[in-house]
């Protein structure tokens, strides 16, 4: 999957979600449909055309949420470093309670947009062929 695929695409399913404030915090975190799968390892999230690292997680009410948007898949799984779903909420001018669209590419790719925005997403190529060989000479 080397093509560049728009939102609207019939591969990438649109589902609703939306800015929630994270406990009594200004901080935002974005809860997401509960019959949603969580991943146990993080995903990539696209926010405003940049890729990021986040972990999908089932809080303890229930509901699936996203607190984070990370450089990499180590910040996301530690929430170390520069969060940018914050920096994200208050570029889009988002209140908490707004509604957001969750585009789910594949298990492992998730592209998030505030209501009227468009997006492109780059889905990864898989692993190179050298790290591929690899596998199989391990395998045997």
């Amino acid at each position: 999957m080397g093509d560049r695929i728009s939102h609207d695409h019939a591969s990438v399913t649109t589902r609703r979600a939306s800015v929630e404030r994270a406990g009594r915090t200004s901080r935002p975190k974005l809860v997401l449909p509960e019959d949603l799968s969580v991943p146990d390892r993080p995903v990539r999230l696209v926010l405003d055309g940049r890729t990021y690292y986040t972990t999908v997680e089932e809080a303890v009410d229930g509901t699936v949420e996203i607190r984070g948007a990370y450089d990499n898949a180590r910040m996301a799984r530690e929430r170390d470093g520069e969060n940018h779903l914050e920096a994200w909420v208050e570029s889009t001018g988002l209140d908490f309670g707004r509604s957001v669209h969750l585009d789910v590419v594949d298990d492992d790719f998730y592209g998030v947009r505030a209501p009227g925005e468009r997006a492109v997403y780059a889905p990864s190529s898989g692993p190179s062929d050298s790290l591929s060989s690899i596998a199989e000479d391990l395998d045997g």
